[in-house]
């Protein structure tokens, strides 16, 4: 951040605080508290404390004035909540100080659960006899039978949930219950504000498809494919009207009155240095949602350009939409010993609905690779690259199942990843070649703390003439190996030391574990471990073992990741890596 702003947002930070002193409050004091620490207390109070940044003011936490006439009724309020009715407080007042002192008395346990149910709702049911009474754990437990019976398909259930509480023995007595009816299926869908856009490209997109068995999660499914066409202004789908077990979807859009989208920078990337960058984006292209993006980017060690046309809902198989992409571009990337100038053509087909994702296509390839002499001043280029150019014509497939909870900061669930492609002997000259790669991931919560592994593996195996280098497998980066910049790993020589040659078989597995320090900012710890072989198939090398630690700030995007990563058996070997997203 320029110095200029640092000063700016500490004066703003400043001025923040001396507004907050200018509004009447009161010093206050809180005593006898021993189920509830302070800042809880403050928190449910409305209660003014020192910020973490405001390190020149003293520790004194006010209660603004305008509070205080409905001081009693808030802390009665809070503490009935947390089972104890015949809670009291002593409340004195002076010019400058507000005391509270209080007297929790005998909190309300719970005496009896019962239960009657034809759906197994005991797993949601955490309270337990003896338990201090918490009334927002009583709400939080139907909220979350009623969200089991939705995601099962039970719209049409009867659910009692009851608190029978007696004062004079201080026992609660719960009641659950339930008759979960009929399984609801969705109806027809109903779609209005469409002016040039086809019906049929919406309902490729709806995943609450008729006769499919209801759930709320296709909604949410279908709310995140229609912003995804990034055609509409505003989505909005209703599905409250219920008829005999049948939902209608009611869906009602407008279309963007923005066709138009620029978006240009500059910037300071880790691996590339400094670069700049611009896209423009045409949305509903010609109409039916189709859309035009062109794209350029240059930076110190790469510079691109291309085209992609998208078209979605491009026909129609067995009742499955498929769409339409291509791209026309050209790159020239810089690698530890060498570059890459690369046109291209892609033409794909592509299927996506709910956790599949499948595209399958055809590419063209005109590549030139040159030696190039950016290596370190203590390397040597001791490794041959093979020059020279090469025209490769391949089909290829990308087959992709992600069952995560969610895409840019995941909690639980699998994702598992398959590409193939596979050059054809189109002439004598032509590099014939089968390339496949696998991804598995997985990640697992307990309480706060995220788990995740990620697992890839490789191979590329050549059956007539070299291909050209960059087609082998390099790793480095925030998904490889964060002790390396970008792709700068080749064939590993030993646990320290790595070649400028790509590899015809990778391996590679990311262990990590985050954790919430404060507020939004969580730490994480790491390990990642890659082998990178000359042989196809070849699983035998020597591993090179990075271990490291990070920073993720949460942001409505997803997490902002600083990590730095060192080579365990080389602790001067080290990268540091930022990422908007997570790496699993």
């Amino acid at each position: 951040m320029p110095y200029r702003a640092i000063v700016i947002l500490f004066f703003s930070l400043i001025m923040l605080g001396a507004d907050e002193a200018e509004l009447p409050t009161h010093e206050i004091r809180i005593t006898g508290n021993t189920t509830h620490d302070h800042s809880t207390l403050y928190e449910a109070l409305n209660v003014q404390t020192k910020s973490f940044w405001q390190f020149w003011k003293e520790d004194r936490p006010r209660i603004y004035d305008k509070l205080l006439p409905t001081m009693e009724q808030s802390l009665q309020s809070f503490y009935e909540s947390e089972g104890f009715y015949d809670a009291k407080f002593d409340i004195k007042e002076t010019n400058t100080t507000l005391t509270v002192d209080i007297t929790e008395n005998t909190p309300v346990r719970i005496n009896e659960i019962n239960i009657t149910s034809d759906y197994d709702i005991s797993p949601y049911i955490t309270l337990k006899k003896e338990e201090r009474f918490r009334a927002e754990k009583f709400i939080e437990i139907k909220n979350r039978i009623i969200e089991a019976l939705l995601a099962d398909g039970y719209c049409s259930y009867d659910l009692d949930t009851k608190a029978y509480v007696s004062l004079k023995s201080y026992k609660v007595d719960l009641k659950y219950h339930l008759k979960k009816g009929d399984i609801c299926h969705f109806e027809k869908s109903y779609i209005k504000g469409l002016e040039s856009i086809d019906e049929e490209v919406i309902l490729s997109r709806i995943t609450a498809t008729e006769g499919s068995r209801f759930d709320p999660e296709r909604i949410k499914e279908s709310y995140a494919n229609l912003y995804q066409l990034d055609v509409f202004d505003s989505v909005m789908i209703n599905y409250d009207r219920k008829l005999y077990n049948k939902i209608p979807v009611d869906i009602t859009l407008k279309e963007t009155q923005t066709p138009y989208h620029l978006e240009a920078g500059l910037g300071y990337d880790t691996y590339v240095g400094a670069r700049a960058h611009s896209t423009l984006v045409k949305k509903n292209f010609m109409g039916n949602a189709q859309k035009l993006t062109l794209r350029a980017m240059w930076s110190q060690k790469e510079y691109l350009a291309s085209i992609d046309f998208f078209k979605p809902a491009f026909f129609d198989i067995w009742g499955y939409p498929i769409d339409f992409m291509s791209k026309v571009g050209y790159s020239n990337l810089e690698y530890p010993g060498f570059t890459e100038e690369k046109s291209y053509i892609r033409v794909a087909l592509g299927y996506q609905r709910e956790r599949w994702r499948l595209r399958s296509g055809i590419a063209l390839e005109y590549i030139d690779i040159q030696l190039l002499d950016n290596l370190k001043d203590d390397q040597e280029l001791q490794q041959t690259v093979n020059e020279g150019d090469f025209l490769l014509f391949y089909p290829y497939i990308d087959l992709i199942y992600d069952a995560r909870d969610d895409k840019m900061n995941p909690k639980k669930g699998y994702y598992l990843a398959s590409y193939l492609e596979y050059g054809l002997p189109y002439s004598q000259d032509a590099s014939t070649y089968l390339k496949m790669q696998l991804e598995g991931r997985y990640i697992h919560s307990i309480d706060k703390l995220t788990l995740a592994a990620v697992a890839k593996t490789g191979v590329v195996e050549q059956f007539d003439h070299e291909v050209p280098e960059s087609k082998l497998f390099f790793a480095g980066g925030p998904y490889f190996n964060r002790a390396y910049g970008f792709r700068e790993m080749g064939v590993i020589l030993s646990p320290t030391s790595d070649s400028i040659e790509g590899a015809s078989t990778m391996l590679n597995l990311m262990l990590e574990a985050n954790y919430p320090v404060w507020g939004d900012l969580y730490g994480a710890v790491f390990t990642d471990n890659t082998m990178l072989n000359e042989e196809s198939y070849d699983f035998t090398g020597d591993i090179i073992t990075s271990a490291g630690v990070g920073v993720r700030y949460m942001t409505p995007i997803g997490p902002f990741k600083m990590d730095v990563g060192f080579n365990v058996n080389d602790p001067s070997q080290y990268g540091i890596s930022f990422q908007i997203g997570q790496s699993f």
